[in-house]
């Protein structure tokens, strides 16, 4: 079963097959006549934890994502439909999965609209994720846009300007049709490092006439937030106390952090250690200029090599082309390093066994339902029995 929700302006139809009174998911369809765009097509994980627990019970069919309403029910959407495509364009606002990944069951002959960096991610998330049901990226038809173009698809003129977020190429929606124009913001900040993006968009809005301001809501409550500049300071302040291991946790897209971390390690003398598919993202967007990364190649980074017993190609490549390190080299040298890991790499602890006084710090988003909470705490257990003092604000 599915839930939709309709909104009629002047003959202009907006149609909500997600997003609405759920953190993500956003599925929005915009309509005019018989011509149909799409604004986002995220996957819903609230919901898909409703029905699935990975990695142990994944869905495997698209019969069963549509059952149990992950995925709507449109007809001439989908490339295991036969028939023409009935839409005209997606338009993608960024490339966190809650807001793109289902781009992965549309028609390979509509066409995927977003900016540059975005059409980089997902590539790479694809080609990360091997053969996957759901993170089939292969074969879409990526037209990239920047702010300032106007897209004309049929009766629409869509206006992408750019906001800021902590995910690289960001964008912000107007959108012009014969019944009127509309603004969607996609997820935005301006406390980041680039607030003068999202204002940019804000600015752009306040002057067009709109019948509909289609915001996100997720985190609309008052609260303390750092800025980027604030939290390169504090990591500083709280790198130069500790004495042995700094672990990190922070998402393999977030680039403003990972200069955070880096300018942390190159301030307390440590080198930072980041594992495959974080440095297979690294490698991908430091091709773009603008976002300022550093090369693989760079004195200040290295790449940790976890132990198994079999490693994909790309690992391979990664290991003959770049400087590498193990569980080992760490465990030797704790002061040394700035060690990238989630909870889900805390097996490496067993080796590396971090000395009383190590710190880590989560530099991610709180946990959203029950089973990220159980895990949550799970975490805190891992970290209390190898006597680590922690930093878990949200201002970190």
């Amino acid at each position: 079963m599915f839930f939709m929700v309709l909104y009629a302006l002047a003959g202009l139809k907006l149609r909500f097959y997600g997003g609405v009174n759920e953190v993500g998911g956003n599925k929005i369809m915009v309509e005019y006549g018989r011509e149909r765009i799409l604004l986002d097509f995220g996957v819903s994980f609230g919901r898909k934890r409703m029905f699935y627990s990975e990695p142990f019970l994944s869905p495997r069919t698209v019969e069963s994502l549509v059952e149990f309403g992950l995925l709507p029910e449109v007809e001439g959407l989908y490339r295991f439909e036969e028939g023409e495509a009935e839409l005209s364009a997606v338009f993608l606002s960024h490339a966190h999965m809650d807001h793109s990944a289902y781009i992965s069951f549309l028609k390979r002959e509509i066409p995927v609209y977003c900016g540059e960096t975005v059409a980089t991610i997902l590539r790479a998330v694809g080609e990360l994720r091997g053969k996957s049901l759901e993170y089939d990226f292969s074969g879409l038809r990526f037209e990239t846009f920047r702010t300032g173009m106007k897209i004309r698809v049929g009766c629409f003129e869509v206006e992408p300007v750019h906001v800021d977020h902590s995910i690289p190429g960001a964008y912000g929606f107007l959108v012009h049709s014969p019944g009127g124009s509309i603004a969607y913001t996609g997820d935005f900040r301006l406390h980041g490092s680039r607030p003068q993006l999202t204002w940019d968009f804000i600015s752009k809005v306040s002057e067009a006439k709109i019948e509909a301001f289609i915001v996100e809501g997720t985190n609309l409550v008052d609260g303390e937030v750092s800025s980027e500049g604030e939290l390169m300071n504090k990591l500083q302040k709280i790198g130069s106390k500790v004495k042995g291991l700094i672990l990190a946790d922070f998402a393999s897209t977030d680039v403003d952090r990972l200069k955070s971390f880096l300018f942390m390690a190159a301030k307390t003398k440590r080198r930072l250690a980041i594992d495959f598919r974080h440095a297979y993202m690294v490698e991908k967007l430091s091709a773009d200029r603008r976002l300022k990364l550093p090369s693989l190649k760079d004195s200040r980074l290295t790449i940790y090599r976890k132990a198994k017993k079999r490693y994909m190609p790309w690992e391979r490549r990664l290991m003959d082309e770049y400087e590498t390190v193990a569980a080992e080299d760490v465990a030797s040298r704790q002061s040394e390093y700035v060690l990238a890991l989630s909870f889900y790499g805390f097996g490496e602890l067993l080796e590396i066994k971090p000395p009383p006084g190590s710190c880590y710090i989560l530099s991610s988003s709180e946990p959203v339902g029950e089973e990220a909470e159980i895990d949550y705490w799970r975490m805190v257990n891992w970290l209390e029995h190898y006597g680590h003092y922690g930093h878990l604000t949200k201002n970190i």
